[in-house]
């Protein structure tokens, strides 16, 4: 079983940025949060009014400072956010996967980006303008509404990512930051969750208030206890209970695969 875990990632990605299909950017925008009260008529209109944009990994999709023009929605592939923090580093806050909205308008309450956005893998994103919002918002109050509740659900999670990183062993909080990728983003693969993503040492450490190089150690470490395995583009958690016992939470119920 450890030698075919070994041999994941199953397939490489795409190495160029690629414009999604119709029928994916309709499935897509019909299943948002925010737009999934509108009509197919509606859905088919917002598409044509919308920009598709694709994305190299590693490419940036706007950054914090800018103007707040624009909402995301991600179509395929994976984005991580990044915001500025006091010292001038950057803390990885969010790993956006398809179906989900990121970005900023005057609607949502900033004039800026508060955060910056980067492909983590290819990917490909509906870009939909302030104007666009607004326009839909003032004709559809059940959007309107979806908009407050994001707003209020990224304030919650910005509360909860500041309470992980103010409490807790280095230790604890990477054992915290992989197990809410698993639940997020995770593969069932047998006893073991994977997690098919180029995710870095560097990746973790924003994510975790901590260096690269507590990050390397503290993998090894559960590398050679057998918590977890790793390789080029995926780490695969072999032990999630104990994962868990180490970052002093209950564990949460198996992952889902993403769409």
């Amino acid at each position: 079983m450890a030698g075919e875990r070994r041999t994941t990632p199953l397939a490489d990605g795409c190495a160029a940025p690629h414009a999604c299909p119709r029928p994916l950017r309709l499935d897509v925008l019909a299943h948002a949060p925010y737009f999934a009260t509108l009509s197919r008529a509606e859905i088919v209109a917002l598409d044509e009014r919308a920009q598709v944009r694709g994305y190299a990994e590693g490419e940036a999709i706007y950054h914090a400072g800018r103007p707040a023009e624009h909402l995301f929605l991600l179509a395929s592939g994976r984005v991580k956010v990044l915001r500025p923090a006091l010292d001038d580093s950057d803390v990885l806050v969010e790993v956006i996967t398809p179906g989900a909205t990121f970005g900023s308008v005057a609607a949502l309450g900033h004039s800026t980006y508060p955060d910056t956005a980067v492909a983590l893998t290819v990917s490909c994103a509906l870009r939909i303008s302030a104007a666009d919002l607004r326009a839909v918002m003032g004709r559809h109050p059940a959007v309107a509404l979806a908009v407050l509740d994001e707003v209020s659900h990224r304030l919650e999670e910005a509360q909860e990512h500041v309470r992980r990183l103010s409490g807790g062993t280095v230790e604890q909080r990477i054992a915290a930051a992989l197990l809410v990728l698993a639940a997020k983003l995770g593969e069932p693969r047998g006893t073991s969750t994977l997690l098919q993503l180029p995710l870095s040492r560097e990746d973790l450490a924003a994510m975790t208030g901590t260096t690269t190089e507590s990050v390397s150690r503290t993998l090894s470490k559960w590398r050679r206890a057998g918590l977890i395995e790793t390789g080029r583009r995926w780490t695969s958690l072999s032990d999630r209970a104990a994962l868990a016992a180490i970052a002093g939470t209950t564990l949460a119920p198996g992952p889902v695969r993403p769409r």
